[in-house]
Protein backbone atom coordinates (compact mmCIF):
# COMPACT_ATOMS: atom_id res chain seq x y z
CA UNK A 1 0.00 0.00 0.00
CA UNK A 2 1.29 3.44 -0.98
CA UNK A 3 2.08 5.96 2.03
CA UNK A 4 2.20 8.83 0.38
CA UNK A 5 -1.12 10.60 -1.41
CA UNK A 6 -1.13 9.46 -4.98
CA UNK A 7 0.71 12.00 -8.02
CA UNK A 8 -1.78 13.40 -10.44
CA UNK A 9 -1.26 12.26 -14.17
CA UNK A 10 -3.21 14.60 -16.40
CA UNK A 11 -4.57 13.31 -19.94
CA UNK A 12 -5.26 15.82 -22.85
CA UNK A 13 -8.12 16.59 -24.24
CA UNK A 14 -8.58 14.09 -26.73
CA UNK A 15 -9.03 17.26 -29.58
CA UNK A 16 -8.20 20.65 -28.80
CA UNK A 17 -7.12 23.95 -30.43
CA UNK A 18 -3.69 24.06 -29.80
CA UNK A 19 -3.03 27.90 -29.58
CA UNK A 20 -5.81 27.80 -27.00
CA UNK A 21 -4.82 24.62 -24.84
CA UNK A 22 -1.50 25.46 -24.61
CA UNK A 23 -1.52 28.43 -22.01
CA UNK A 24 -4.64 26.53 -20.34
CA UNK A 25 -2.07 23.83 -19.77
CA UNK A 26 0.78 26.22 -18.45
CA UNK A 27 -1.51 27.50 -16.34
CA UNK A 28 -2.59 24.35 -14.42
CA UNK A 29 1.05 23.16 -14.66
CA UNK A 30 1.98 26.05 -12.57
CA UNK A 31 -0.55 26.01 -9.71
CA UNK A 32 -1.26 22.40 -9.25
CA UNK A 33 1.62 19.87 -8.44
CA UNK A 34 1.35 17.06 -11.63
CA UNK A 35 4.18 14.56 -12.05
CA UNK A 36 3.25 13.63 -16.24
CA UNK A 37 1.05 14.82 -18.74
CA UNK A 38 0.03 12.52 -21.59
CA UNK A 39 -0.96 13.40 -25.15
CA UNK A 40 -4.44 11.86 -25.66
CA UNK A 41 -5.42 13.16 -29.05
CA UNK A 42 -8.08 11.06 -31.16
CA UNK A 43 -6.44 12.42 -34.59
CA UNK A 44 -4.09 10.49 -37.24
CA UNK A 45 -3.16 13.45 -38.40
CA UNK A 46 0.84 13.40 -38.10
CA UNK A 47 1.00 17.17 -38.88
CA UNK A 48 -1.31 17.88 -35.85
CA UNK A 49 -0.17 15.34 -33.39
CA UNK A 50 3.93 16.85 -34.30
CA UNK A 51 3.03 20.44 -34.03
CA UNK A 52 0.93 19.45 -29.87
CA UNK A 53 4.14 17.21 -29.36
CA UNK A 54 6.84 19.97 -29.87
CA UNK A 55 4.16 22.72 -28.16
CA UNK A 56 3.44 20.66 -25.09
CA UNK A 57 6.84 19.16 -24.14
CA UNK A 58 8.71 22.78 -24.41
CA UNK A 59 5.57 23.82 -21.44
CA UNK A 60 6.52 20.45 -19.40
CA UNK A 61 9.80 19.87 -19.83
CA UNK A 62 9.86 23.89 -18.74
CA UNK A 63 8.16 23.25 -15.61
CA UNK A 64 10.12 19.79 -15.21
CA UNK A 65 7.18 17.42 -15.69
CA UNK A 66 7.54 14.21 -18.07
CA UNK A 67 5.14 13.82 -20.82
CA UNK A 68 3.94 10.99 -23.00
CA UNK A 69 1.98 10.19 -25.95
CA UNK A 70 -1.01 7.62 -26.24
CA UNK A 71 0.65 5.10 -28.71
CA UNK A 72 2.07 6.51 -31.69
CA UNK A 73 6.06 5.32 -30.04
CA UNK A 74 7.69 5.78 -33.08
CA UNK A 75 7.46 9.84 -32.13
CA UNK A 76 8.09 9.84 -29.15
CA UNK A 77 12.25 10.07 -30.13
CA UNK A 78 11.69 12.39 -32.92
CA UNK A 79 9.96 14.66 -30.37
CA UNK A 80 11.71 14.69 -27.11
CA UNK A 81 9.09 12.85 -25.15
CA UNK A 82 9.47 11.20 -22.27
CA UNK A 83 7.51 7.81 -23.63
CA UNK A 84 4.59 6.57 -24.27
CA UNK A 85 1.42 4.77 -22.81
CA UNK A 86 0.23 1.68 -24.56
CA UNK A 87 -3.89 1.47 -24.86
CA UNK A 88 -3.51 -2.30 -25.90
CA UNK A 89 -2.38 -3.98 -22.73
CA UNK A 90 0.94 -5.62 -23.12
CA UNK A 91 0.46 -6.41 -26.63
CA UNK A 92 3.43 -3.69 -28.26
CA UNK A 93 5.19 -3.31 -24.56
CA UNK A 94 7.86 -5.01 -26.86
CA UNK A 95 8.14 -3.15 -29.98
CA UNK A 96 8.02 0.03 -27.94
CA UNK A 97 10.53 -1.19 -25.31
CA UNK A 98 12.81 -1.89 -28.31
CA UNK A 99 12.74 1.35 -30.32
CA UNK A 100 12.81 3.33 -27.07
CA UNK A 101 15.00 1.91 -24.55
CA UNK A 102 15.08 1.44 -20.87
CA UNK A 103 15.20 4.87 -20.30
CA UNK A 104 12.03 5.83 -21.68
CA UNK A 105 8.51 5.67 -20.00
CA UNK A 106 6.71 2.40 -21.02
CA UNK A 107 2.93 2.33 -19.81
CA UNK A 108 0.21 0.06 -20.22
CA UNK A 109 -3.31 0.41 -19.85
CA UNK A 110 -5.29 -3.01 -19.24
CA UNK A 111 -8.38 -2.19 -18.08
CA UNK A 112 -10.10 -4.05 -15.46
CA UNK A 113 -8.04 -7.26 -15.93
CA UNK A 114 -4.88 -8.50 -13.36
CA UNK A 115 -4.00 -11.12 -16.26
CA UNK A 116 -3.85 -8.42 -18.74
CA UNK A 117 -1.58 -6.11 -15.92
CA UNK A 118 0.36 -9.08 -15.22
CA UNK A 119 1.40 -9.73 -18.23
CA UNK A 120 2.19 -6.30 -18.85
CA UNK A 121 4.08 -5.62 -16.17
CA UNK A 122 6.18 -8.93 -17.23
CA UNK A 123 7.57 -7.88 -20.15
CA UNK A 124 8.90 -4.75 -18.68
CA UNK A 125 6.40 -2.00 -18.18
CA UNK A 126 7.41 1.08 -16.20
CA UNK A 127 3.92 1.26 -14.39
CA UNK A 128 0.33 -0.33 -15.10
CA UNK A 129 -2.89 1.70 -15.72
CA UNK A 130 -6.38 0.19 -14.64
CA UNK A 131 -9.92 1.93 -14.70
CA UNK A 132 -12.43 2.79 -15.66
CA UNK A 133 -12.71 3.63 -11.11
CA UNK A 134 -16.82 5.23 -12.01
CA UNK A 135 -19.23 3.69 -13.18
CA UNK A 136 -20.10 4.31 -17.23
CA UNK A 137 -22.66 3.39 -19.81
CA UNK A 138 -19.57 2.70 -22.45
CA UNK A 139 -18.19 -0.13 -23.08
CA UNK A 140 -19.00 -3.25 -21.30
CA UNK A 141 -19.56 -1.39 -17.95
CA UNK A 142 -16.86 -3.34 -16.09
CA UNK A 143 -15.36 -0.92 -13.83
CA UNK A 144 -11.88 -1.88 -11.98
CA UNK A 145 -12.24 -1.59 -8.31
CA UNK A 146 -10.97 -0.99 -5.06
CA UNK A 147 -9.81 -4.55 -4.89
CA UNK A 148 -8.50 -4.86 -7.37
CA UNK A 149 -5.47 -1.86 -6.71
CA UNK A 150 -5.27 -3.55 -3.09
CA UNK A 151 -4.29 -6.58 -4.32
CA UNK A 152 -2.36 -5.37 -6.88
CA UNK A 153 -0.17 -2.65 -4.20
CA UNK A 154 0.08 -5.56 -2.23
CA UNK A 155 1.53 -7.78 -4.45
CA UNK A 156 3.32 -6.40 -7.35
CA UNK A 157 6.05 -4.01 -7.31
CA UNK A 158 4.89 -2.16 -10.69
CA UNK A 159 3.83 1.06 -10.23
CA UNK A 160 -0.62 1.51 -10.47
CA UNK A 161 -2.39 4.18 -12.13
CA UNK A 162 -6.04 4.41 -11.68
CA UNK A 163 -8.04 6.78 -14.71
CA UNK A 164 -11.79 6.75 -16.06
CA UNK A 165 -14.76 8.38 -14.63
CA UNK A 166 -12.70 9.89 -11.81
CA UNK A 167 -15.64 10.92 -9.63
CA UNK A 168 -14.88 12.04 -6.03
CA UNK A 169 -16.65 8.87 -4.45
CA UNK A 170 -14.32 6.43 -6.83
CA UNK A 171 -11.13 8.76 -5.91
CA UNK A 172 -12.10 8.00 -2.28
CA UNK A 173 -12.51 4.31 -3.00
CA UNK A 174 -8.83 3.50 -4.78
CA UNK A 175 -6.63 6.53 -3.06
CA UNK A 176 -5.05 4.44 -0.39
CA UNK A 177 -3.88 1.75 -2.71
CA UNK A 178 -2.85 3.69 -6.20
CA UNK A 179 0.73 5.45 -7.17
CA UNK A 180 -1.47 7.52 -9.93
CA UNK A 181 -4.03 8.97 -10.58
CA UNK A 182 -4.67 9.95 -13.76
CA UNK A 183 -7.53 12.77 -14.93
CA UNK A 184 -8.55 14.68 -18.36
CA UNK A 185 -12.31 14.79 -19.55
CA UNK A 186 -12.35 15.40 -15.31
CA UNK A 187 -11.12 18.99 -15.13
CA UNK A 188 -11.20 19.75 -18.54
CA UNK A 189 -14.85 20.04 -19.09
CA UNK A 190 -15.52 21.24 -15.65
CA UNK A 191 -17.51 24.19 -15.14
CA UNK A 192 -15.30 25.86 -12.22
CA UNK A 193 -12.41 25.04 -14.67
CA UNK A 194 -9.33 22.94 -14.73
CA UNK A 195 -7.20 24.54 -11.45
CA UNK A 196 -10.15 24.39 -9.64
CA UNK A 197 -11.26 21.14 -9.81
CA UNK A 198 -8.35 19.78 -9.81
CA UNK A 199 -7.67 20.92 -6.57
CA UNK A 200 -10.63 19.34 -5.37
CA UNK A 201 -9.33 16.09 -6.69
CA UNK A 202 -5.92 16.49 -4.83
CA UNK A 203 -8.31 17.18 -1.82
CA UNK A 204 -9.77 14.32 -1.42
CA UNK A 205 -6.31 12.13 -2.53
CA UNK A 206 -5.13 13.41 1.05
Amino acid sequence: MTTDSAQIYLTTPQSFDLAEFAPQLATVLDTVPVICVRISLTTTDERELSQAADTLREICHARDVAIVIDDHYRMVKPHGLDGVHLNSSSRHVRDAREELGNDAIVGAYCGSSKHAGMTAAEIGTDYISFGPIGGSALGDGSVADAELFQWWSEMIEVPVVAEGNATLEAIAAVKDHIDFLCVGSEIWSADEGPVAALQAIIAKLQ
